[in-house]
Order: structure tokens, then sequence, then C-alpha cells
């Protein structure tokens, strides 16, 4: 459900910072897009410079379409993965940080400002942004959503686990300052999904960032 839109975003954002569509087919889905070359992923660079490119890159993309469009809001896709969660309560590993975590998605929704709300690219990381030649980097699949700007921050910082591991408050502040946006609501988005999005293993390494980032 979180792709649907893909190729609506696409065309919104039609090349600034994304790859362009070329073509779609909305019955099957595919896509005919930009090539990007010489294509090299940004996850080849240290993670410092990633983060300066994937600020730059968000912070391009946060635009808000005009009415009508097709975007979903963010709490749609938020509560398909809370109740995905809930329905799978019986293999928690640690029942009170679950709960804690959709507490804490409950309260970020709710507290989120809508004339604030822009057209977020929600799965931008390191993997999804590739060099092109038409700009130095370009965002491929997105999974738009209208929302909470400091919740784009979340899967960059997922994906450099590690650093977010051994250094969380450092980590949340640098790219929120990239950002310009609070790191305290980043940081509880990021514990929000560490602890309660769903997964195979509800034992493993989102569990105990999840630990590390609770409030």
């Amino acid at each position: 459900m979180e792709a649907a839109d893909e190729a609506d975003g696409l065309r919104f954002w039609n090349g600034e910072p994304t790859v362009q569509l070329l073509d779609f087919d909305r019955e099957s889905g595919a896509m005919l897009v930009e090539r990007c070359r010489p294509g090299m992923p940004l996850h080849a660079l240290p993670e410092s410079e990633q983060d300066e490119v994937i600020a730059g890159l968000l912070r391009r993309s946060w635009r808000r379409p005009v009415m009508p469009h097709p975007f979903r809001p963010l709490s749609a896709m938020i509560e398909s993965w809370c109740a995905e969660t809930r329905a799978d309560e019986n293999r928690w590993a640690d029942a009170g940080l679950v709960h804690a975590g959709l507490t804490s998605f409950d309260e970020l929704l709710s507290s989120a400002g809508s004339s604030d709300a822009v057209l977020l690219m929600t799965d931008l990381h390191a993997g999804n942004v590739l060099q092109a030649e038409r700009e130095p980097w370009l965002v491929i699949d997105p999974k738009p959503f209208i929302g909470d700007r400091a919740y784009d921050a979340t899967q960059h910082l997922l994906n450099c686990r590690e650093r977010l591991r051994t250094d969380p408050n450092g980590t949340i502040t640098r790219l929120s300052d990239l950002l310009g946006v609070d790191p305290e609501r980043v940081r509880l988005w990021t514990f929000a999904r560490a602890a309660a999005e769903p997964r195979d293993d509800w034992n493993g390494d989102l569990t105990s960032l999840a630990r590390l980032l609770a409030p």
C-alpha cells in the first residue's frame, strides 16, 4: 500500500529532485523512468556525506500539492502499520516498548500541524539515491504521503543503524539541523518506528534500538 501513489509522486516532483516519469501503466503498475548514469548509489559515500545529500534532496522535495490531489495522509500508512503490529501481539518480545511506540505514533500524528504538512518521500535513504548526469543525485522509489517533515528523516536514520546506536542524540541532531526540523520530533518518530513498526523479528536490532531512543 505504501507504493500505490509512486507514479503520481514522480509526476508531481517532475524531476525535481527525482527521476523523471516517462510513461506509466496504471493497471499493471509498470513505470518507465529516466535512467541514472553512472547510477552509483549514494550509500557508496561515507554516512556524514550521505546526511548532507539526503537533507538537500528532502528540503527540495518538500512542497504541498494543490487540491485536488491523489495523495493520502501519513496517518493512512501509520494506521495500517499499527493494525498489523497489533495483530502480531502474541509475538512481541517487549509489550511495554511496543505499546509506547504505538502511543508515540498516535501522539505524533495528533500533534502535527496540518497547515505545515507537505508531500513526503517517506522511504528516502541512500540506496534510493543514484548518481546521474542531469543532476549529481536523483531520487528513485519515493513512497509519497502528506505529513510531518520530521518523519522524512527516519528512513535514512534507520539505515545508519550502527551510528544511530553509538551516538543517537548526535546523529539525530545533525540530520535534524541539516533539515531544519525539530530533533525531538525526529527522535520520537524514529523511536516509534523502531518500537512498533511491523517486522518479522520482534527481538532483533530494531527493538534494541528502540530501547536506546525511548522517551
